[in-house]
């Protein structure tokens, strides 16, 4: 498999004080996910990946009553953040197929979930430029992460397992496909999300918005109604 070219150089340096919070908050997050699992990749996937599908349903739901309110089109934002919410919740199915999470990990999930969704909301609301510069800053770190997941499968510290189904599905792998596939998309996905929200943070601040990087080509999922139909 051809793996996607990404810019793993890809940083935006801190500008103004809302910068440097949103920085300064990921780098604390950083440091406590290395804390507690180490180089455990695949279980730090399943949890960090369901904080990762919070900030797009709840910047697609607080956009969508914004746009109602005023009465304006959304210029595209409310798709483009439903998808990032999806795209990330497939990366949250695939690694739950990968590492199997204690039920201790599926409590941390909960708990994290729930703590990350009240806090990013409250923070939408009050700077949606900083939000999305968190969430930029938050993918810049998980395109580091799934890199070094990859040395790690590279060197055999971590076995180069059969990739999922629900993975060769969603992003139309071959059928031999093994997790170094998985993460190589998944590690394009986040510096297509990266990309992108540090392109919405820059709008905001009326900034140019920049070059966004390919979203490998997945399988779009379609609502139950269109089936039964």
């Amino acid at each position: 498999m051809t793996p996607p070219f990404i810019d793993l150089g890809v940083h935006h340096q801190p500008k103004g004080a809302s910068d440097r919070i949103a920085y300064s908050f990921t780098k604390l997050l950083r440091w406590t996910a290395d804390t507690f699992f180490a180089e455990r990749y695949g279980h730090r996937a399943v949890v960090l990946e369901t904080v990762a599908a919070v900030p797009g349903m709840v910047g697609a739901t607080i956009t969508h009553l914004a746009c109602l309110r005023r009465i304006c089109d959304d210029k595209g934002w409310i798709k483009t953040l439903m998808d990032e919410a999806e795209n990330e919740r497939m990366h949250l199915m695939t690694f739950i197929e990968v590492s199997k999470p204690t039920w201790f990990e599926r409590a941390v999930i909960i708990g994290v979930q729930w703590v990350f969704y009240l806090f990013f909301f409250g923070l939408y609301l009050v700077s949606s430029k900083t939000a999305h510069r968190v969430v930029g800053y938050f993918e810049e770190e998980a395109v580091i992460s799934y890199t070094h997941y990859l040395a790690e499968i590279d060197e055999g510290r971590s076995p180069n397992v059969p990739a999922p189904e629900i993975a060769k599905r969603y992003w139309g792998l071959p059928e031999n496909a093994t997790l170094r596939d998985v993460v190589l998309v998944v590690r394009a996905d986040e510096a297509h999300h990266r990309d992108v929200n540090h392109g919405f943070a820059n709008e905001l601040a009326g900034l140019p918005a920049g070059p966004v990087a390919d979203c490998p080509p997945h399988v779009a999922l379609e609502p139950i109604w269109k089936k039964v139909a």
